[in-house]
Parts: structure tokens; C-alpha cells; sequence
């Protein structure tokens, strides 16, 4: 149910982002999606890759401190209020979601999110509580690939 994700820190500065990225790309490991939010002296990038235990000793091997989260994937009706509906499952079980991006994938009118909740044990009983069962890493990967 979950997928994991690599955080790392970067300086903001020319060039950062590359440096990951290409390691990445030596190492033919494909980035699935990502996600990078700056401050005025450094960013985080969290990338989602489907050999990111590879991937994370590549990264640590260029130097970089690579921190693994648990993030869920979730079909989101792509239409008003589709997000809205897990929001409020998640609110009702007093989760909290930390930050969320998307996939760059639809099928059948729905779209897919990675959501990081405080949390992700608990959200996912949540969720299927309510209809909502994230998708299996086998899933998400293999939409990707077609």
C-alpha cells in the first residue's frame, strides 16, 4: 500500500538540481515523479523511483544525505471536489497531510496523487474505511511504464 520516496537536501543555488538528476541518469534509474520546494539557502528534492534502493545508495554515493519516507498513491477522481472527498476522510481520522504532488498519469478520469501523511499506518485504514485503498507500488509503476 505504501511507496517510498527519497528526500535530500540541496543548495539553492545554479546547478543544484542537476547534480542528483545526473547522477540518476548515469545510473539508467528513471525519476517517476517529483517534487522540490526551495527556502532562500536550500531546497528539497523527493523524487519517487521504482529501484529507489539503487537509487538512494547512487545519491549517497555522490555525497548526499537521503532520507526514505512512506507515501501513499491515490486515485483522485479528476473532477470538483475529488480531492476534497479524501481531505475530509483524512480530517475525520485526525491526519494530517504534510504535503502531496502528483503523478503525471490518468486512468478513466481519475488522476494520482503521492500524499505524505503524519501518519501513513493509520491513513490508509482510514481510507479504506472509506472506499479509498491506495494503490500497491506494483500499480503505480506499471501504469507508468505502458
Amino acid at each position: 500500500m505504501k511507496i517510498k520516496q527519497l528526500s535530500l537536501f540541496l543548495q539553492n543555488e545554479p546547478g543544484a538540481l542537476s547534480r542528483p538528476v545526473k547522477a540518476l541518469a548515469r545510473a539508467k534509474l528513471n525519476i517517476l515523479t517529483l517534487s522540490l520546494a526551495d527556502t532562500q539557502h536550500f531546497g528539497i528534492l523527493r523524487l519517487i523511483l521504482r529501484e529507489w534502493e539503487k537509487a538512494k545508495k547512487v545519491l549517497e554515493k555522490e555525497g548526499f544525505v537521503v532520507k526514505v519516507t512512506d507515501m501513499l498513491a491515490l486515485e483522485v477522481p479528476d473532477k470538483p471536489g475529488g480531492l476534497a472527498s479524501i481531505l475530509a476522510t483524512a480530517e475525520k481520522a485526525g491526519l494530517n497531510v504534510e504535503y502531496m504532488y502528483g503523478f503525471t498519469m490518468r486512468k478513466e478520469n481519475k488522476a494520482v496523487l503521492a500524499l505524505r501523511f503524519d501518519d501513513p499506518d493509520r491513513a490508509v485504514q482510514a481510507l479504506q474505511k472509506k472506499g479509498m485503498t491506495p494503490l500497491m507500488s506494483t500499480e503505480v509503476f506499471g501504469r507508468l511504464e505502458k
